[in-house]
């Protein structure tokens, strides 16, 4: 992956940059970002959509969560699908969502029993996956309104997102100020760069929770998708998802995506990590550890349209779910059902369950130091 490519938007959001103020982007194809009204919650609070095109992609965000409802990109005809499950509208996202699209924080993955102690102070958080802390707890980043700006940058579009987390919201110490950019390329890549403050120590981990079908949202199935991870280890877990800390290799397990395979090629083995996840919902121990520019780390391709996707990253892990606990009860945009195995997730971030595991990279934010990390994710056909 040729990073020269890609583009920082530190200019523009620094600028406070709005989409009433900001031009057309360059012939690359982009345009500035347009908004709409999406819908309202229960309180009459209005959520907006903002959709993006530059570069042969297409993407549609909401205010509320940082939720990507909608990411379409050609097949090798050129034929536009949608590859992102989601909602036709808000009340479902409120309702039933299991995270589709959406920004996660302040702790993307599990926290075991929702505790850790951080300079010898212990803290409970919210618990809202059985005894466990999951993806910040019962109302986290996912489910709060962010305030959204739209820019333009050269031959650039994205989007600004900000929100404050306040001190001990769902039980996290220090008011977290969280900076999120989206930005879409002139080469169709779509960038996100998260960075956050804080005003005491903290733990942090944000990352994105799109769930994938090259093939097209409520096309079916994603066990013929071929992947690839450039990992050795992952990380095992207890029946309750949390890392039990060590760092197993791959070699001669159903985790081995080191060379191509597809999805579905080994995830009814009998194996003890798959039978505790329902299939496969784990990190992998990236080779290449944390890193100063994204480098790349993962690529999924879909064979029936040709579609691809190129993951790179400065995150050490990258969270793999199979959509397991799709049931069959959701249904989504393009008039669907979904159910089990019809997306996947690749989450980069740090590990599960870090503050409870030393020896694991750090997720801890102190007063002063600023939490940076990027994700771009290309696409081809």
């Amino acid at each position: 992956m040729d990073m020269s490519r890609r583009t920082v938007i530190a200019g523009a959001a620094a600028a406070g940059l709005t989409a009433a103020t900001i031009g057309t982007a360059h012939a690359s194809g982009g345009r500035k970002p347009v908004r709409e009204l999406f819908g309202k919650l229960a309180d009459g609070t209005k959520v907006h959509r903002w959709s993006l095109e530059n570069g042969g992609t297409r993407l549609k965000v909401l205010s509320y969560g940082g939720i990507v409802q909608s990411l379409e990109i050609p097949d090798r005809h050129g034929r536009y699908r949608n590859v992102a499950l989601g909602f036709d509208d808000i009340d479902d996202y409120v309702a039933s969502s299991p995270y589709f699209g959406a920004l996660i924080g302040r702790y993307g993955n599990r926290i075991g029993k929702g505790q850790f102690t951080l300079d010898g102070k212990s803290h409970q958080l919210s618990v809202n996956d059985g005894v466990n802390s999951l993806h910040g707890g019962a109302k986290g980043f996912d489910k709060r309104l962010w305030d959204v700006e739209g820019f333009t940058s050269g031959s650039d579009v994205g989007l600004v997102l900000h929100y404050t987390s306040v001190d001990g919201e769902m039980g996290y110490p220090g008011t977290l100020r969280a900076k999120v950019t989206y930005t879409l390329t002139r080469h169709g890549d779509w960038r996100i760069d998260y960075e956050a403050t804080t005003d005491k120590a903290t733990v942090v981990n944000l990352t994105s929770h799109v769930y994938w079908n090259l093939a097209g949202e409520g096309s079916g199935s994603i066990y013929d998708h071929e992947l690839e991870i450039a990992a050795a280890r992952f990380t095992p877990v207890d029946s309750g998802l949390i890392p039990t800390g060590e760092l197993a290799g791959v070699a001669g397990t159903p985790f081995d995506f080191r060379r191509t395979k597809t999805v579905g090629r080994d995830i009814r083995v009998a194996h003890q990590q798959l039978l505790y996840g329902k299939g496969i919902d784990h990190n992998w121990v990236l080779d290449k550890g944390v890193t100063a520019k994204p480098a790349h780390v993962a690529t999924l391709r879909d064979p029936s349209s040709g579609r691809t996707l190129s993951i790179a990253t400065t995150e050490p892990g990258l969270q793999f779910y199979s959509g397991n606990f799709l049931d069959g009860t959701l249904v989504g945009t393009g008039g669907h059902i979904y159910r089990q195995g019809d997306a996947l997730c690749l989450e980069t971030q740090h590990f599960p369950d870090s503050p409870n595991h030393p020896s694991f990279p750090s997720t801890v934010l102190r007063p002063g130091q600023t939490y940076r990390t990027s994700t771009v994710h290309s696409f081809g056909a």
